[in-house]
C-alpha cells in the first residue's frame, strides 16, 4: 500500500509516540521478556534466549504484560547490548489462558508473516516459551494463529 504525502512531512509524521508517565502512587512490577542475543550467543543457537526486564504497572495479568513486552521488540540499548527479536512488528495476542498449568496463547495471523526457516521459527517459539515459562503457574505452551495449531510456524 503506497501513501500519498502530498504535505511533504517525513514518512512517518503520522505516527504518534507518547512517552508513558505512571501516575504518583501506581505501582510498578518486573516482568522478564527474553530475546536472542548475538553477544550472549555469538554462533547463534536459534532456539537460546535470554531475559531483560522491564517495568510494568503492577496488574493480575503478567502473563499478558510480559507478552506485550515481548511483542514491543528491543529497545534501543537492548539492542546496543546485542538483544533481537525473531517477532514481526505489529503481533497481537487475541487470547490469553491460563489453565492447569498450561498457558494457551493465541495470537493474529502477523506471527506466521515471512517467518519461515527452521531457526528463525524455533527462535520465535522459545521468545514466546520462555517469556511465559517464567511463571510458576506455567508449565506447558500451546502457540495458535486464529485458532489454528496445527501447521503454524513451520520451517
Amino acid at each position: 500500500m503506497e501513501k500519498d504525502n502530498p504535505s511533504g512531512l517525513p514518512e512517518n509524521a503520522d505516527e504518534l509516540k507518547i512517552p508513558v508517565k505512571y501516575e504518583a502512587g501506581v505501582e510498578g512490577m518486573t516482568v522478564k521478556a527474553y530475546f536472542n542475543n548475538s553477544n550472549m550467543d555469538p554462533e547463534f543457537s536459534c532456539n537460546k534466549v535470554f531475559p531483560v526486564e522491564r517495568l510494568v504497572p503492577k496488574t493480575q495479568a503478567v502473563g499478558r504484560a510480559a507478552l506485550g513486552e515481548l511483542l514491543k521488540g528491543v529497545t534501543e540499548s537492548e539492542k546496543n547490548a546485542g538483544f533481537f527479536t525473531s517477532i514481526n512488528s505489529g503481533v497481537k495476542i487475541q487470547i490469553l489462558t491460563i489453565e492447569n498449568g498450561i498457558a494457551k496463547v493465541d495470537f493474529d495471523e502477523r506471527l506466521e508473516f515471512q517467518a519461515g526457516g527452521s531457526c528463525r521459527v524455533a527462535a520465535i517459539r522459545a521468545e514466546i516459551t520462555e517469556t511465559l515459562k517464567q511463571f510458576p503457574t506455567v508449565k506447558d505452551i500451546i502457540i495458535s494463529i486464529n485458532g489454528r495449531t496445527e501447521d503454524i510456524l513451520q520451517p
